[in-house]
């Protein structure tokens, strides 16, 4: 009925499945922790989308090896000059918001 080929191919996809639904989960976490910051910080979100910059893999604090993730955006503070955000994230959670040095209103 399946041959070893057969089930290898199933599980890579199920696994890619798997880890594109759980991306996907995560970055809509740090687009909101990114909305949230912004709005806190008085200044606009760009394009109202942001975007994995880098991945890696790191330990927590509890020493287990997750996925870390640096999501970056763009914002702005009077509409003509972009500045960039990132949101850092440890697996699922949240490590920090951060905006760079920009001019305030």
């Amino acid at each position: 009925m399946f041959d070893l080929q057969s089930v290898l191919w199933l599980t890579l996809i199920v696994l890619s499945i798997y880890y594109w639904r759980g991306a996907l989960l995560v970055k809509e976490r740090a687009f909101i922790a990114a909305q949230r910051r912004c709005a806190e910080m008085e200044v606009q979100l760009l394009d109202e989308t942001i975007y994995l910059r880098r991945i890696w893999f790191r330990r927590n604090d509890r020493g287990i090896l997750s996925l870390w993730r640096a999501f970056y955006f763009e914002f702005t503070v009077s509409g003509s000059d972009r500045y960039f955000g990132r949101v850092i994230m440890l697996g699922r959670n949240i490590t920090h918001v951060e905006l760079d040095p920009h001019r305030v209103h």
